[in-house]
């Protein structure tokens, strides 16, 4: 079980390394980690290089998480000896190495994004009405509030949640809540920005004319 777990982060890892933001950069030149706010996620290069860089790196990001998850449920099923708990677990376990990956690449000095668009993949994935509820709800209120961190919290929120109610075992739960707490960890200084009137509005992104 243990070699399991190593085995499942690592792939789980490497699948989250592969960066919407790379693809961005190819096709535009600007590296995003010397743009903005140096963040190599969707919300970054929304704001950066205008919403269709910022959705051609969500979808990424997005299908990555997707892959992810319907792939070790897929792998996971064959294994017969595994209970309905274990196999989630191990799904949760490899949407962290995912969302790990993604924040810290090894080839970005593990300086990466923050996750929002993988856990959107990994939510769709584990249950998409779920997810594109929230989904829909996190577009809703980033849009009202013209905040995107408002957006994602929500999203956070309703992933532990959602997890919390429906899913077996206390492990899923807890990996939930740690991927959470390490979202707002990384969203420490958009939290203060929020708080100051400083944060850049959503509308913003939409006035770039790359």
């Amino acid at each position: 079980m243990v070699k399991a777990v190593i085995m499942i982060v690592i792939v789980g890892y490497f699948i989250g390394c592969i960066h919407g933001s790379k693809v961005a950069q190819i096709l535009s030149g600007v590296d995003l980690k010397k743009a903005g706010h140096g963040n190599a996620g969707a919300s970054n290069a929304t704001l950066s290089l205008g919403w269709k860089y910022g959705v051609l790196v969500a979808l990424i990001d997005i299908g990555k998480g997707v892959i992810a998850i319907i792939g070790a449920h897929l792998y996971l099923g064959d294994i017969t000896y595994l209970t309905e708990e274990q196999r989630w677990l191990l799904t949760y376990i490899i949407a962290a190495g995912v969302i790990l990956g993604h924040n810290f690449p090894f080839y970005m000095g593990f300086n990466g994004g923050k996750g929002t668009a993988s856990i959107i993949g990994i939510l769709l994935a584990v249950d998409w009405k779920i997810g594109l509820f929230a989904l829909i709800l996190f577009i809703i209120l980033s849009f009202a509030t013209n905040y995107l961190i408002v957006g994602v919290l929500e999203f956070y929120l309703v992933f532990c949640t959602a997890t919390y109610l429906w899913i077996p075992g206390i492990g899923p739960t807890i990996i939930a809540l740690c991927l959470f707490t390490l979202a707002i960890i990384l969203h420490i200084e958009n939290i203060k920005r929020l708080a100051k009137g400083t944060e850049p509005k959503v509308i913003s992104a939409f006035k770039k004319k790359k």
